[in-house]
């Protein structure tokens, strides 16, 4: 089987989008008509959710009527957020088909079609001409992506010149290799960690310009603090991570935690721009 197959086989679940609006309805929503309140934390599908993507947004400074990119949109709560906060269009891209159904059909419910479209494809080989957009982001996506140099090339590619590019990934700490399972990988099969240094060295390959770096490891730690607080009180969870894994998230969660503090995994958010 081919890499990116599985990946796709790892995240797919075959019913998921029944499984959100189950999930809606089990904190006391309305599964019929969701708002994006209630479908805030579980369409975030990276660690500290919704307010990573909101300080994501705001470091990349995003306008009215800016064109930007959604690499790995997964199941679209991030480019909802961010089209209804900075009135721009996004487009998404993802592997996994049934993110990119699911992403489509929550835009619908909440009267967002016109702000956001989902294409599904490959982040190596993406379907947009040269200079498309005017920004584009990734969260949480590269650790499944063994072609780094390509990735970040094609991202450099759709961008305009002087384009913001935004990620907020996990990278190789110095504990050594992660604890599997983890969110983005059931083993070491489909998980490629670079370090900091490897991946400040892929940008400017790429043709980027670092603006910033910022570690973000203490707001990860505190954030997994709570759900794991959440689950001791048996309290329903915020974040798509028990939709998507079911019973194998309460090890999933500790194996993440545990990864960040023994410093197998760090988390950053990089600001650059295309030259």
């Amino acid at each position: 089987m081919e890499l990116e197959q599985r990946v796709v086989a790892h995240y797919s679940r075959g019913n998921l989008l029944a499984a959100m609006l189950e999930a809606v309805r089990a904190a006391g929503g309305d599964p019929d008509h969701p708002s994006e309140e209630a479908l805030a934390e579980l369409g975030e599908f990276h660690t500290r959710g919704r307010e990573a993507t909101a300080e994501l947004g705001r470091a990349l400074a995003l306008a009215p009527g800016e064109s930007v990119l959604d690499v790995g949109s997964g199941i679209g709560g991030p480019s909802r957020h961010l089209a209804r906060a900075h009135g721009c269009h996004i487009t998404g891209i993802d592997l996994t088909e049934e993110y990119c159904r699911t992403a489509t059909a929550l835009a619908e419910r909440l009267g967002l079609a016109d702000r956001v479209a989902y294409r599904h494809g490959s982040a190596l080989a993406m379907p947009f001409a040269d200079a498309s957009f005017d920004a584009a982001y990734t969260q949480h996506v590269a650790m499944n992506i063994a072609d780094k140099p390509r990735l970040y090339a094609e991202i450099a590619r759709v961008l305009k010149p002087g384009g913001r590019f935004g990620l907020y990934d996990l990278l190789q700490g110095p504990g050594g290799e992660p604890h599997y399972p983890v969110p983005w990988a059931r083993d070491a099969a489909t998980s490629f960690l670079i370090t900091p240094e490897a991946l400040r060295d892929l940008l400017v390959q790429a043709g980027f310009a670092i603006l910033s770096w910022r570690d973000t490891g203490a707001e990860v730690r505190a954030w997994l603090d709570e759900l794991r607080a959440h689950q001791r009180r048996g309290e329903a969870v915020a974040s798509p991570l028990p939709v998507l894994f079911g019973a194998d998230f309460p090890n999933i969660a500790r194996n993440l935690a545990r990864n960040l503090e023994e410093g197998r995994v760090v988390p950053a958010e990089v600001i650059c721009r295309r030259g």
